[in-house]
Formats: C-alpha cells, structure tokens, sequence
C-alpha cells in the first residue's frame, strides 16, 4: 500500500515484495501521502520520525 500511496518515497521490490524507502527525508508536499501510508502499513513496520 505505501508504494501506491506515496510512490515519491516508497518503492516495492519486484522479486520478494518489500519495502524500500526511495526517499528517507520527504519534501513537505509528500508529508500526507507518507502519513496516509503508515496508516495503510499492514504491518503496522512504517514511523514517520521528525527532525
């Protein structure tokens, strides 16, 4: 869910279907999408930490 949800940040890989964080320090702008992400998560594995 979170590739389709914030692509700018998350990706999928295609072999095994994990998670890889394609961008570690979103722009404001993606901030929602990221936050929509981490409550989609089924893993509950995603936290958005601020600086």
């Amino acid at each position: 869910m979170c590739a389709l949800t914030a692509p700018k940040v998350f990706d999928q890989d295609e072999v095994d279907g994990r998670v890889i964080v394609i961008e570690s320090a979103p722009a404001d702008e993606e901030v929602k999408a990221v936050t929509e992400a981490i409550e989609l998560c089924p893993s509950g594995a995603l936290r958005l930490r601020s600086t």
